[in-house]
């Protein structure tokens, strides 16, 4: 089994920062793709960021210049850095990993559980 675990959510100020963290751990031959989305109450999940295995990153253009994507291969860790917090970036966090099990088997996405951030104004 695999197993994604987020910390690092919470309540901040507007203006204020927060450092989101997710484990990756379990039988994993290789971890590609490690990224962020969120979901407000009542909207769609979204993509704030992710970065590839290479460490090439793509941000949502909401969070383009406050949020820094970051990991940590020897610990399959993703970070996310977000700075500068507005009201509107108040949602839950998911961690997603795209990986492989096994030398031959297909890739797989992953989710954690989820982090909740709320930006009070």
């Amino acid at each position: 089994q695999v197993q994604l675990v987020e910390s690092g959510g919470g309540l901040v100020q507007a203006g204020g920062s927060l450092r989101l963290s997710c484990a990756a751990s379990g039988t994993i031959f290789s971890l590609n793709n490690m990224g962020w989305y969120r979901q407000a109450l009542g909207k769609q999940r979204e993509l704030v960021a992710i970065i590839t295995n290479g460490g090439s990153t793509n941000y949502a253009d909401s969070v383009k210049g406050r949020f820094t994507i970051s990991r940590d291969n020897a610990k399959n860790t993703v970070y996310l850095q977000l700075n500068a917090l507005k009201p509107e970036d108040t949602a839950v966090y998911f961690c997603n990993a795209r990986l492989r099990r096994t030398i031959r088997g297909p890739e797989y996405d992953y989710w954690g559980q989820g982090t909740q951030v709320t930006v009070s104004s």
